[in-house]
C-alpha cells in the first residue's frame, strides 16, 4: 500500500532545482513517484518510503524540506 507525503522545499531557484530534487527524491528507496514544483516550493511523493529518508535526499540535494501539512 502506497501513500502520499507533502514537503515544503525551500531553497530551490529554477527548473534545474526542481529536476535535480526530483531525481532526488526518486532515488530513495520506496518511492514510486514525486511531483516537485518550484511555486511555491513542495513536492508531492507517492510511496512508503521514510520520511527522513526523503527529507536528508532533499538535503543531499542541496536544498531544505519539511513535513508540510
Amino acid at each position: 500500500m502506497s501513500s502520499e507525503t507533502r514537503l515544503k522545499i525551500t531553497g530551490m531557484t529554477c527548473g534545474h532545482c526542481v529536476a535535480h530534487t526530483k531525481k532526488a527524491l526518486e532515488a530513495v528507496p520506496g518511492v514510486i513517484e514525486a511531483e516537485v514544483t518550484l511555486e511555491p516550493g513542495g513536492a508531492l511523493v507517492k510511496g512508503d518510503a521514510d520520511v527522513s529518508a526523503l527529507i536528508a535526499a532533499v538535503k543531499e540535494a542541496g536544498y531544505e524540506a519539511s513535513v508540510d501539512g
